[in-house]
């Protein structure tokens, strides 16, 4: 008997353990079909040689010969990355405890004006030769902000008892947002900027689609040319992220390949209205019936359009009649779209550190909320990923947007689209080396070369001698600039200097510049991005170096 039970025992362990292995072998099997899918074989099969050979690379980098070049390299960089941001000298105050006695408001302001002079930078931003950053809404505008700052320096909208008009100004902050794109009856927060409207967007669509669609291996779509902010929330929130192609002239996401990345644990698609590289549009209306017909979320990413995509057509400066630079439909008025994101602190030229997220309905928003009705501390709920949030910043974005009105908006929209679409067409015009990245539609223009002679990346340094701050791009090497009202006098010299850089290129390339040591070096091996990460990293610990 106990052998037959025990016969019995061994069977039944034999076929749990087969039956564990197929279903192991079948989900893994279905995992692997779906990313072979999303990816296609191509690009599955280069990704998986850049693993190999990285993984190799970073082995023969161990040998004690490799290992100390890398390393002095490595610290020259970072010794060049500490002279451009920290001053140095005998006569450079470091203030790395608290006084013995407080210091007076005349001393305070006297010492900030000598450290804003240390570097010889102090206020070059007012120049108008950099690529965004700064969204300056003139020296009115920031009376009325800082008027708003100092009424409110103290509140904390974590307290709305204590603080109702604060309270009161974030809701008609995100009302006239979602008015402005066309969702009255909607529903919105505001956060501290596009990243946290973007993360909390995701995190809202993966709780949705575990308590709705039970999805516990939650993945999204993002064109490639998203903002990394994408990436970013998906890491910190454990989700699989599929990044699309786009077109190579269009610079639209592929439809097609994200028809083909959609799978059951699909929770978001992702369109931007512009994208921060080239600051061109993807096909809303196309994302839009593809997250009706497969019933997810699609997130429109508007932190760059801002309160410029909204006015376009109102401008006259939307329809294309040119050829060009025509914006199709994107926000709530596209059926499937269910969050949009919009910084207020860029066109909307409130203070920095505001955005707002949008959400087709408040159903759909209270997945963003956290709430926990049994912390020891009392019942604990907030809205985003804050809990204490500074009041002042959200009186400022309200006296802004006050400030502005629809009116100011609009000219706002027209002037700086206006100065951005005389760049591009000058280039294209008058500057034969180089090309413009697609049709951008709204306030950003990114140009690469289509001459061999000329590495647009070479002509990105040769502008920053001249003083500009722009911003280069990879996939394909190009370099942009994003105008704003500060940009808007300075095309002539913007084109000028910019000549004048394509020119030294072509005839005198240094090959020395930041753009071309770190984009270069990011495109040189299978290593090259691991080496930029330490580069990256170094430069965020030279940020907290006093």
């Amino acid at each position: 008997m106990d052998s037959r039970h025990g016969a019995l025992s061994t069977r039944t362990y034999e076929a749990f353990k087969t039956v564990l292995f197929f279903y192991v072998l079948l989900t893994q099997s279905v995992k692997v079909q779906r990313h072979l899918r999303a990816r296609g074989i191509a690009t599955s099969i280069r990704e998986f040689y850049t693993w190999i050979a990285r993984h190799v690379i970073m082995l023969a980098l161990r040998l004690p010969s490799a290992q100390h070049k890398v390393r002095t390299e490595m610290d020259k960089a970072k010794l060049d990355i500490e002279d451009k941001l920290v001053p140095k000298g005998a006569d450079v105050a470091r203030h790395l405890a608290l006084p013995e006695k407080g210091q007076t408001p005349e001393w305070i302001t006297a010492e900030m004006d000598k450290m804003d002079n240390e570097m010889g930078l102090a206020n070059t931003w007012k120049n108008g030769k950099l690529s965004g950053a700064v969204y300056h809404g003139g020296d009115d505008m920031e009376k009325v902000i800082v008027a708003a700052y100092a009424k409110y320096c103290v509140s904390n909208p974590l307290h709305p008892d204590v603080f109702p008009a604060v309270r009161k100004m974030e809701a008609e902050i995100v009302a006239m947002t979602l008015r402005l794109f066309n969702n009255p009856d909607g529903a919105g927060t505001m956060t501290s900027g596009g990243t946290e409207s973007i993360i909390m967007s995701v995190k809202t669509h993966r709780d949705w689609a575990r308590a709705v669609k039970r999805i516990t291996e939650p993945e999204i779509i993002i064109p490639s040319s998203a903002h990394a902010a994408f990436d970013k929330g998906a890491a910190y929130l454990k989700i699989k992220v599929h990044s699309v192609p786009v077109d190579p002239l269009t610079r639209k996401v592929d439809l097609q390949a994200v028809k083909r990345a959609i799978n059951p644990n699909t929770i978001m698609l992702v369109g931007s209205t512009v994208n921060f590289p080239d600051g061109n549009q993807d096909d809303i209306e196309g994302l839009g019936k593809l997250a009706t017909k497969y019933k997810i979320g699609l997130h429109v990413d508007c932190c760059l359009g801002s309160f410029i995509v909204p006015y376009l057509e109102k401008a006259g400066l939307a329809d294309g009649s040119n050829g060009k630079y025509k914006l199709s439909p994107f926000d709530f008025r596209v059926p499937g779209v269910t969050a949009i994101s919009c910084d207020t602190h860029k066109y909307g030229f409130a203070p920095k550190g505001s955005s707002v997220i949008m959400y087709r309905d408040a159903e759909l928003r209270r997945f963003q909320y956290y709430v926990n009705p049994d912390w020891s501390g009392g019942v604990y709920a907030s809205p985003s990923l804050s809990g204490s949030r500074p009041g002042a910043l959200i009186a400022g974005t309200w006296a802004a947007m006050q400030y502005m009105g629809s009116d100011g908006y609009l000219e706002s929209c027209r002037s700086i689209v206006t100065c951005a679409r005389a760049i591009a067409d000058t280039i294209v015009a008058s500057v034969p080396e180089l090309y413009i990245l697609g049709s951008p539609p709204a306030s950003v223009v990114a140009f690469g070369s289509q001459d061999p002679k000329v590495n647009v990346l070479e002509v990105g340094d040769k502008m920053a001698k001249r003083g500009w701050h722009l911003n280069a791009l990879a996939g394909p090497a190009a370099v942009h600039i994003a105008c704003t009202r500060l940009t808007v006098d300075r095309v002539d010299a913007f084109i000028a200097d910019l000549k004048d850089s394509v020119r030294e290129a072509k005839l005198q390339p240094e090959g020395k510049g930041t753009m071309v040591a770190l984009y270069g070096l990011g495109n040189s091996s299978a290593v090259g991005p691991a080496m930029v990460g330490q580069l990256a990293t170094a430069f965020l610990d030279t940020l907290y170096k006093a």
